[in-house]
């Protein structure tokens, strides 16, 4: 399952128009990747403008996204006017701690390169993101520009600040007469002391007027500030009043503090997708020619007719992508102050996702969802020769019936009861059919095969096939494209929350029967 990953040279004007390059071609980037041109073809603006890639703190809307020969260009703006984080962004970019632009995305097509890394050929750009640190080292901010709105005019500055200026006025004064060498060091000092604080005051940006003038209570005083500059700005007494108040009627006000960790449930899937054979595909379904075992050869004399092949041993077996969609719904309080959540809702919904597909690649009918190999008619089965248990003969006369080739390259599937039955197993001789494994990082083994755990396989029951064994690349799985993640935070808005779609399209089949064999708990 891929994941959204991050890489990413810009400008931005007071007014909150911005540009720059969100990636650059034919370069290296911290992770190893290289994007190569040609690599954003099909996207279309608007796209969505984050802080740091968190998709609950979008700051504005990029209007232009074209290719380049340098890299991949974008414009747009910084929605200042109504979103005070975008204004706080603003300001950080002005002042240059804040250069880089980094791009969040799906890769679709790569190629492994010599050395390590990847070439991105093609991918599915999501978002663009303003960013402290860039994933690419070239992806920047190119300049800041000043409009008519971001000039300080006299009448702007409080008394304090024109008593300074008047003041660094006097001192370059004094530094340029004639005085001492020394005298005129210090008044230059001065001089680039008072500038320099002058211009922090001026680059802050004013604070509005959050509660009326007047005299308030201690409680009011200290909710305004936190309003004002977040719980990180009070001072202790602030902080101390704003937590616990003092009202006998009201009670109390203290927030409660929401953690980082995520309390996980246990996740199980089955191994089928990790033994199986996966390919890739941007259509809806995928048709494979397959072939059976061509036996018209004959030998034959000079004058005799060679006689006709019967039969027709190539065929077709098409393998249709299924649809499969989930929504989770998360309250917007845990994507403000746990940002580790929105991760943790795409981990969640991924999960689902391989659960869902691990009982289908097993049991799955084809009609809704993709064909499983235990539903699979062609495969055939041996008898257990019990009504009820498995037997070690069972076992052996059924590994034997696969063709040597495959045979050899099989795996042994079932779940866990079956697991602890067939542990018990001996052969005539009194050894136990299962071996573990003598070194370490090696399978435990069973008839020297490998034995893997599948726990969605059926119970050990009258007329059940509850043991599968064969050569897995004869099960096909087939991805779509990657998985699709639509965030609505309007459907569930009036109930503080935020609602996450998904989609994700699989198909899969078993195009060669032949590979497998199934066993099967009776006496026929």
């Amino acid at each position: 399952m891929q994941r959204i990953e991050v890489k990413a040279t810009w400008t931005v004007d007071a007014a909150g128009a911005i540009e720059g390059f969100a990636s650059i071609f034919d370069t290296v980037d911290r992770g190893g990747d290289i994007v190569r041109p040609g690599a954003f073809k099909g996207v279309s603006p608007p796209l969505p403008m984050l802080w740091d890639h968190n998709p609950a703190e979008p700051i504005g809307v990029w209007e232009v996204v074209q290719e380049t020969a340098q890299g991949l260009l974008v414009k747009g703006r910084l929605l200042i006017a109504d979103l005070a984080k975008a204004a706080e962004v603003r300001a950080l970019i002005l002042a240059q701690a804040v250069t880089g632009l980094s791009i969040g995305y799906i890769a679709t097509k790569t190629m492994p390169r010599k050395g390590g890394g990847r070439d991105l050929v093609a991918v599915d750009l999501f978002e663009v993101s303003v960013v402290a640190v860039p994933m690419h080292p070239d992806t920047r901010i190119t300049q800041a520009k000043a409009n008519e709105a971001g000039k300080v005019t006299m009448s702007d500055l409080d008394p304090a600040m024109l008593q300074a200026m008047n003041d660094l006025v006097a001192v370059a004064i004094a530094a340029a007469m004639p005085k001492e060498t020394k005298a005129a060091d210090t008044g230059a000092a001065q001089l680039a002391a008072r500038m320099d604080q002058i211009e922090a005051k001026a680059n802050r940006l004013p604070a509005p007027a959050i509660v009326a003038p007047g005299e308030l209570s201690a409680e009011k005083k200290a909710w305004a500030q936190y309003l004002r500059v977040g719980s990180q700005g009070l001072n202790d007494a602030e902080r101390k009043t704003f937590m616990v108040s003092s009202d006998p009627q009201g009670g109390y006000l203290a927030q409660p503090e929401i953690s980082g960790e995520i309390i996980r449930d246990l996740i199980e899937f089955s191994p089928i997708r990790s033994l199986a054979s996966i390919a890739g595909t941007s259509q809806p379904s995928v048709i494979y020619t397959t072939r059976g075992l061509l036996s018209g050869a004959a030998w034959h004399g000079e004058v005799v007719t060679v006689p006709e092949t019967t039969g027709n041993p190539f065929g077709q077996r098409e393998i249709i992508l299924r649809r499969l969609s989930t929504f989770v719904d998360i309250s917007n309080q845990n994507l403000l102050f746990a940002p580790a959540a929105i991760a943790e809702v795409n981990a969640a919904i991924a999960e689902d996702f391989a659960k869902k597909e691990s009982v289908s690649f097993v049991s799955g009918s084809g009609v809704l969802d993709p064909v499983g190999i235990m539903t699979n008619a062609d495969i055939g089965y041996v008898p257990m020769l019990d009504a009820a248990l498995i037997t070690s003969d069972g076992l052996i006369k059924g590994f034997y019936k696969m063709p040597m080739t495959y045979r050899n390259k099989g795996t042994w599937v079932m779940n866990g009861t079956t697991l602890s039955a067939v542990r018990t197993l001996k052969d005539t001789t009194g050894n136990y059919l299962w071996q573990r494994s003598l070194q370490d990082g090696q399978p435990e083994t069973l008839l020297g095969r490998p034995v893997v755990e599948c726990l969605d396989m059926p119970d050990v029951g009258a007329n059940t096939f509850p043991i599968l064994y064969g050569d897995f690349s004869g099960y096909r799985i087939v991805d779509g494209l990657a998985m699709s993640m639509l965030v609505d935070p309007y459907s569930q808005a009036a109930n503080q929350r935020t609602r996450i779609h998904a989609t994700r399209m699989v198909g899969a089949d078993v195009l060669a029967p032949f590979k497998f064999k199934k066993f099967k708990v009776s006496l026929t």
